[in-house]
């Protein structure tokens, strides 16, 4: 059987440090008098540091300079980091842990697949790091998902094909780059909002050995025929 790599998406798939976006993004958007909600946080998942703020900006319908625009990207990613120095392993979602440690001991490619430029500090202070064997975030590509250029580079470190690939993501955008790659798309999330992925669970207590094996093993190709 043809070689197989696992693709894990960090936010919300991981850990959730959405959270921790939302408070710093909801103090930046106030800075400016713009309202932002947790419906706008849910657009940004999986979106860029810049394409999110931009995104912002649109919403409150504000222009600012580019000087003050690359301040209150640094602003903004300081209180993020602020929140993730306090991370530890207990903020790792129920059953990632179980499934890492599986994938490891079957000698899986593991790889992260992330927009997030901070993937590799978060995965140190949740003690995970060692289990991944590529690391492409957003320190590497200049293409923000749905472009599928992270998880095609990804696939490319680890020695895997792309249609051997499973993407596990819990954001739209990440679900249509999966796609994009001709990859297997396992959405964590609702299944009304990611009803485009292959497979879609609330977490991962919800994906027994079974449904894993299966997973791990579905061709599109044979779908497709």
């Amino acid at each position: 059987m043809s070689k197989k790599g696992i693709i894990f998406d960090l936010d919300g798939v991981i850990v959730d440090t959405a959270k921790y976006h939302f408070l710093a993004w909801k103090n930046l958007a106030e800075s400016l008098d713009i309202h932002f909600n947790k419906k706008q946080n849910e657009q940004l998942k999986g979106v860029s540091r810049v394409e999110s703020l931009k995104k912002i900006l649109v919403w409150g319908n504000k222009r600012i300079s580019e000087k003050l625009f690359k301040e209150l990207l640094q602003q903004k990613n300081e209180e993020y980091l602020s929140f993730v120095h306090k991370m530890d392993a207990s903020e790792i979602l129920p059953n990632v842990l179980e499934r890492l440690k599986m994938l490891k001991n079957e000698a899986y490619p593991i790889a992260l697949g992330s927009a997030s430029k901070n993937a590799k500090i978060i995965l140190e202070h949740v003690n995970l790091l060692e289990y991944f064997d590529v690391i492409v975030d957003g320190n590497e590509v200049s293409k923000a998902k749905p472009d599928p250029e992270v998880f095609l580079k990804a696939a490319k470190l680890m020695g895997v094909d792309a249609k051997n690939a499973v993407v596990f993501e819990d954001a739209i955008a990440g679900i249509e780059a999966a796609n994009n790659a001709k990859m297997t798309s396992v959405g964590i999330g609702e299944k009304s909002i990611l009803k485009e992925a292959d497979f879609v669970f609330a977490d991962f207590t919800k994906i027994n050995d079974e449904k894993f094996e299966e997973i791990i093993h579905f061709s599109k190709l044979n779908v497709a025929n």
